[in-house]
């Protein structure tokens, strides 16, 4: 099976931060306040991260939310753990535990 490759560079790490408030549903305005950065570095970063997924904006499209999708596809849903829903990707780990083979610690 042909892997699919979703990045076109590695993500910064303020770059991925962005990306998990992406996924939570904040606002420029309220990533802003929790990273301490101004909207137009968020608006900026979103920006660059649509261009490292290969996300493309057009006129009935949220670009943002094709980012959480792209982000959520290619590093694992840890949403669902701030829910508290078991993730659909769990697999019986080697100890036995149940891990998702799509989070990335």
């Amino acid at each position: 099976m042909e892997r699919l490759t979703i990045l076109t560079r590695e993500l910064t790490p303020f770059e991925h931060l962005v990306a998990n408030h992406l996924c939570d549903g904040l606002s420029n305005a309220a990533i802003a306040r929790e990273t301490s950065h101004s909207e137009k570095v968020v608006e900026n970063t979103v920006s660059r991260m649509a261009k490292a997924l290969g996300v493309h904006s057009g006129p009935d499209i949220n670009i943002r939310v094709l980012i959480a999708l792209a982000y959520r596809s290619h590093f694992g849903d840890n949403a669902f753990d701030k829910l508290n829903i078991a993730c659909k990707h769990l697999e019986a780990g080697p100890d036995g535990r149940m891990i998702c083979n799509r989070h990335i610690d």
